[in-house]
């Protein structure tokens, strides 16, 4: 490694133990007990996340994804989204990696500058990952009960599939 490339975390290094000095606290310990709570709530998100990702392996294993996009893909065309990016919108908010590789494969096959590229790379950044931010965010939270969360962000993540498509349309 360079010394330059070492100059940045020295420097957040010593910031950190010169800001810890003049507020008397034991930057050590402090840094001991955060580590051991972010360990505590893996141990609290970990069987969420891995149900989840059991699910998410499943549903493209099985050839359900493939089914779904075919049903999905006349409505879709009414609406203005390409149906060839049906498998982003359904894993999309299940799985980021999952819905990366999606795009991945999208662009790939049609292209960066096509509208199926360009509209999957919209989604991807104007969308969130709504499962996995529920099972993460709330279980590091011990909330077990979402309500209206889930609803509303789905329909949030419907917008953005909706809006990012009509966006890629009229600016490109």
């Amino acid at each position: 490694m360079s010394a330059a490339a070492a100059l940045i975390p020295a420097l957040v290094m010593a910031c950190a133990a010169i800001c810890g000095a003049v507020r008397g606290v034991d930057v050590f310990a402090a840094m001991t007990e955060g580590v051991a709570e972010g360990l505590r709530v893996v141990l609290r998100i970990f069987p969420s996340l891995v149900v989840l990702l059991t699910c998410v392996g499943m549903l493209r294993a099985s050839g359900a994804l493939e089914a779904l996009t075919a049903a999905l893909a006349p409505l879709l065309g009414l609406l203005g989204i390409p149906p060839e990016t049906a498998p982003l919108m359904l894993l999309r908010p299940v799985s980021g990696s999952g819905a990366l590789a999606v795009a991945g494969e999208l662009i790939a096959r049609y292209g960066p500058d096509s509208s199926v590229g360009r509209t999957a790379a919209v989604m991807l950044g104007s969308t969130e990952t709504t499962f996995y931010v529920v099972a993460v965010y709330f279980g590091a939270a011990g909330i077990k009960r979402t309500r209206w969360a889930v609803p509303a962000a789905l329909c949030a993540d419907f917008s953005g599939f909706l809006l990012s498509s009509l966006a890629v349309r009229w600016l490109m």
